[in-house]
């Protein structure tokens, strides 16, 4: 079973681009399997990941194309909630979403997909954020 950990933020058109490109690749059939991560940011309150609608976008769309789909949330650092799932499903690719930052942005709001790149030894895929 090839595992790929897929990190969704709120964007409904970034989560549909990532779960686009996952069914793209060539090995995408019965034997891959994905996690949807979702990372909420503010602790201490009740979460349910399937109301997300960015959530609900991917997984239609690669249960569409017919993958099988789990979730997995968490809340604080959305890169820390990526980099742990992967680890917990010792994933065999992350993907991420890029989106485009001056360099002044990145330094002053941080870079999920920055982090996720560099701080894994796992192979991520970050997908263009084109369309958002």
């Amino acid at each position: 079973m090839y595992e790929i950990v897929i990190g969704i933020d709120d964007n409904e058109n970034r989560a549909r681009i990532q779960a686009e490109e996952v069914l793209d690749m060539p090995f995408a059939d019965e034997t891959v399997h994905v996690t949807l991560q979702h990372t909420f940011q503010d602790a201490g309150e009740d979460h349910d990941i399937e109301d997300v609608a960015a959530v609900q976008q991917a997984r239609e769309t690669l249960t569409g194309g017919g993958l099988d789909v789990s979730l997995a949330s968490s809340t604080g650092n959305p890169a820390d909630g990526i980099l742990d799932t992967a680890d917990e499903r010792d994933a065999d690719l992350i993907v991420v979403a890029g989106r485009k930052r001056t360099p002044t942005g990145k330094v002053l709001f941080g870079s999920v997909t920055q982090r996720v790149v560099l701080d894994t030894d796992r192979p991520v895929l970050v997908c263009s954020g084109r369309d958002t």
